[in-house]
């Protein structure tokens, strides 16, 4: 089980997708770094991400799935 929850990440997806600020926040720093240096793969890492936020599948540093919003 994580603390972490899909609000903050998809937010932080939404707004700052590009930047990995929500990898970022679920501590998957090294993606996170590689999302800066390609804009988040020109968007479509982005938008990868972001369904996998809303339909419950990203995971964190270890892992474990994000399920719960708040």
């Amino acid at each position: 089980m994580t603390e972490k929850r899909i609000l903050p990440a998809f937010l932080l997806c939404f707004f700052l997708g590009t930047f990995g600020a929500h990898r970022f926040y679920v501590g998957k720093i090294g993606t996170a770094l590689l999302q800066i240096v390609t804009l988040g793969g020109l968007g479509i890492w982005v938008l990868i991400d972001f369904i996998m936020i809303v339909i419950g599948s990203f995971t964190d540093k270890q892992g474990n799935k994000i399920t719960q919003w708040t």
